[in-house]
């Protein structure tokens, strides 16, 4: 499991945001479901958020998997922090979650949506036991309270 950093000298001030399959089309894709908020919008709250705790943060989106387990990698040595939205992929894919175990740098996955108030599919996140903390349901705040926890953990 991703743990908190102790020693963050050695470590950039940057955190790492992953947006997984699907949500470069927030917005239009199921606003009852996720709302209207767009990608660019999400990527102004964490930005604006990284900004107040002193960090910079790398804002990328991906429909592919092994995509997203390079990036992953990324955060052994350029990331103190990552914040991840696998999106469907949280429920299938066990690359990402020893991807995300590997790090050991806090991993805080968010979700738009209450995965768990969803269809029973959606109840198994293979990410979830792997990463520092999970935030799902806030909507477009999720991905602020994410930031916001990344830092408290680097602080």
């Amino acid at each position: 499991m991703s743990e908190p950093v102790t020693d963050t000298t050695t470590r950039p001030r940057r955190i790492l945001v992953l947006n997984g399959p699907n949500l470069d089309i927030l917005g239009r894709r199921d606003p009852a479901q996720y709302g209207t908020v767009t990608l660019a919008e999400l990527e102004a709250i964490v930005h604006t958020e990284a900004a107040v705790h002193d960090l910079e943060a790398d804002f990328r989106q991906t429909n592919r998997e092994g995509e997203l387990v390079e990036w992953l990698h990324e955060a052994l040595d350029d990331f103190a922090g990552v914040v991840i939205n696998p999106a469907a992929y949280a429920h299938t894919s066990v690359a990402l979650h020893d991807a995300v175990e590997a790090l050991g740098v806090p991993v805080v996955e968010v979700h738009l949506s209450n995965t768990w108030k969803r269809e029973p599919f959606r109840h198994v996140d293979h990410v979830a036991t792997a990463a520092t903390a999970v935030i799902a349901g806030a909507g477009a705040d999720g991905y602020r309270l994410a930031v916001a926890h990344v830092a408290s953990l680097l602080a």
